[in-house]
């Protein structure tokens, strides 16, 4: 979620973190009723044909509600995640900006700035899957994890304002949210199954990463506006509040979690020893190693190159990163058909190629103003529609094929190379930024990225379909 941009158009999860982006094959008991017609929770059978007041009209509006959002545990769970990733996008464009703009910062620097949000991962994530596992109480660790992140980023705005603003805090910042955010996203899966009937994953998946899309279209172009009108650094303050009010959701939500793991040896590696049984889940971590290393390759100079070097004002920036997230959108809409047609499996390998091919056309932008515009907006758009479909697929097929007692530790170890990744990617664009210029690094970044997509074609991925619901079987169907 918070950093320089986590969460953001340019951060692929494909890891088991609901969502981002950033489970199980029954829900757990407890959990809250299913979202069927007549159960608690369910949708309301009052107003019917005989009710006064036109049940007919509240019929068909209910019918193009997603069944999901009738239950209140899944529905204060999504108002949280829609408005914590509001804020992420915001922070998204002003945390970078306030480096660019505030403290003056060049290439390498934007290169650590953005490889800090993801060292924790690296470093922390496997040890965090285990203390997830471990203690339970996965939820109250997602509060706290919430909480933390909302007091590090009011730290911008405060500092800025006594006149004491510098490039360590934003490191420290960048540093401790990511910290938090790999404790909130170990624990997201386990909350998310318990939250989501077996046969709902894609559907539940979808309406997250659906609202992710749509934060794309107005997170950033509110954080482009909101940097010019208040200043970088107060707009920062958005994506605190926005972590305020996921934290307030979430603590109530109730929610049956799965009982902490047994203790023993050998349970630091637990995920790191599932990942290498399973092809599937093997294969993909390879897949999305390579996209997030030269994405991020790309991510860590994309603002500094939009800015300096093609001239787009902060305003018409969030612009162009909003307007791109259309792609997102209609990406959520249609991954579910895709998914049934193409086979989830299929799906998420193809999504590779479109999400990291579009890249190129930044490098390529040149000339007259509108010109560059018109790249940046196809760039986004395709990408955006890319990622999208991509992560909605990989999240349900990883919700069919991890175990509850694994889940967090899976999720821990996944990210420990997926997301470690992302600083060694980081660091190495600063780098090459400085040694080779921009341009160039952006191009064998924007290349380098699609051989994620020639991976999976020796993998198993392409032929992966999810399970039917409620399959009682929890193997790897490629395994």
């Amino acid at each position: 979620m918070a950093g320089p941009a986590p969460g953001g158009r340019h951060a692929v999860s494909a890891a088991p973190d609901t969502g981002t982006g950033r489970q199980a094959r029954t829900a757990a008991p407890g959990a809250g009723a299913h979202p069927t017609t007549g159960a608690p929770g369910g949708p309301s059978t009052s107003g019917g044909a005989g009710a006064p007041g036109g049940g007919s009209g509240r019929r068909g509006i209910a019918a193009r509600v997603p069944a999901l959002l009738a239950h209140q545990g899944f529905r204060r769970y999504w108002y949280g995640q829609t408005i914590s990733m509001f804020g992420d996008q915001i922070s998204s464009i002003a945390l970078p900006l306030v480096a660019v703009l505030t403290l003056r910062a060049g290439a390498a620097q934007m290169g650590v700035l953005a490889a800090l949000v993801w060292l924790p991962s690296l470093v922390f994530g496997v040890h965090a899957g285990v203390l997830a596992d471990r203690l339970g109480h996965r939820r109250a660790m997602m509060i706290a994890a919430d909480l933390g992140r909302a007091l590090l980023l009011a730290s911008i705005p405060a500092a800025y304002a006594l006149g004491g603003l510098t490039m360590a805090q934003l490191y420290a910042v960048a540093l401790g949210t990511g910290a938090f955010g790999v404790l909130f996203t170990v624990c997201q899966p386990t909350l998310f199954v318990a939250l989501v009937p077996d046969g709902s994953y894609l559907q539940g998946n979808s309406l997250i990463y659906g609202s992710r899309a749509l934060s794309y279209t107005g997170g950033p172009s509110a954080g482009g506006l909101l940097v010019e009108l208040l200043g970088a650094p107060f707009a920062v303050a958005a994506d605190a509040l926005s972590f305020l009010g996921s934290a307030f959701f979430l603590g109530r939500i109730r929610a049956a979690e799965p009982p902490p793991a047994a203790t023993g040896r050998g349970g630091l590696t637990a995920g790191a020893r599932f990942i290498h049984r399973s092809p599937v889940v093997r294969w993909s971590l390879l897949a999305v190693a390579i996209v997030n290393f030269f994405n991020f390759v790309f991510f860590a100079l994309f603002v500094l190159y939009a800015t300096r070097y093609l001239h787009v004002r902060p305003g018409l920036l969030g612009l162009v990163l909003g307007a791109g997230a259309l792609g997102g959108i209609l990406g959520a809409l249609v991954t579910g058909r895709l998914s049934a047609r193409l086979g989830a499996g299929r799906l998420y390998t193809v999504s590779c190629l479109v999400f990291t091919a579009p890249l190129a056309l930044v490098p390529l932008a040149g000339g007259p103003q509108l010109v560059v515009l018109g790249l940046l907006f196809a760039a986004e758009f395709i990408s955006g529609f890319g990622v999208m479909a991509l992560d909605i697929s990989i999240s349900s097929i990883f919700a069919a094929v991890i175990p509850d007692q694994l889940r967090a530790r899976v999720t821990g170890a996944f990210q420990a190379v997926n997301y470690g990744t992302r600083p060694l990617g980081a660091l190495a664009g600063g780098l090459l930024g400085t040694a080779i210029g921009l341009r160039p690094t952006l191009w064998i970044a924007a290349i380098g990225g699609m051989a994620g997509f020639v991976v999976l074609l020796f993998s198993p991925l392409p032929r992966f379909r999810l399970p039917p619901p409620h399959s009682p079987s929890r193997t790897d169907p490629c395994g």
